[in-house]
């Protein structure tokens, strides 16, 4: 008798619709690994928008979950856990969809699956993701705060944001005024989180990069 092939649907998304950012690698990967284990991929979903939003913002999101609960299919493969999303209720709520449906959730930079073999949540990952997508969340905050204290502590000082039109500034100015995008270059951020969590252009931080941190 012939054994049927389990099936999956990748799930690959990126926050900005951008030449730097393409969800190329995270569906080449996954493809890789899915071949690896005679998984049939029967869908790809791609979408470019923030984490931070809610599901019913998400319409990509949605319409995957959608499918992979009405076609019955096995997995639901992700590059990382933070592609469902930056809040913890959120991907919880993502999950408690799929298992509903039996679908086993693949997480590859874990290597682990939401679901055991016999169709229960597998517990030593459910803890993982709950607190993983916490500490996720509570970094996030932390980074917000700082950035709006240290902007409102430059505000109090006398610092202005931004440039008048025309206007050069010298290397002194621009230390002082992207002293946060800075210390976050230090600290190994992305220039893509960055640019996002600062509210500025993603060529912005790549210039500071370039002046106050190469070869540095």
């Amino acid at each position: 008798m012939e054994t049927k092939n389990k099936t999956a649907v990748i799930y690959a998304r990126v926050s900005s619709n951008n030449d730097r950012q393409d969800t190329s690698r995270q569906i080449k990967d996954l493809e890789n690994y899915a071949k690896s284990q005679n998984i049939e991929i029967v869908n790809i979903y791609e979408e470019h928008i923030s984490g931070a939003k809610k599901i019913e913002e998400r319409q990509i999101l949605g319409e995957c979950l959608e499918y992979c609960k009405r076609e019955s299919v096995n997995f639901l493969l992700l590059s990382e856990l933070s592609r469902l999303g930056r809040s913890t209720l959120q991907v919880l709520r993502s999950l408690e969809m799929l298992h509903e449906s039996k679908v086993s959730v693949y997480i590859q930079n874990l290597g682990l699956y939401t679901l055991q073999p016999n169709g229960e949540v597998n517990p030593i990952t459910s803890i993982m993701v709950t607190v993983l997508a916490e500490m996720a969340n509570i970094e996030r905050s932390n980074i917000q705060y700082r950035l709006d204290s240290g902007r409102a502590n430059y505000i109090s000082n006398g610092g202005k944001l931004g440039r008048k039109t025309g206007s050069i500034k010298t290397e002194e100015k621009k230390r002082e005024e992207y002293k946060e995008t800075i210390i976050l270059l230090k600290k190994g951020y992305s220039v893509r989180n960055i640019a996002k969590l600062q509210g500025i252009g993603i060529s912005t931080v790549q210039r500071i990069k370039n002046q106050f941190l190469s070869d540095k």
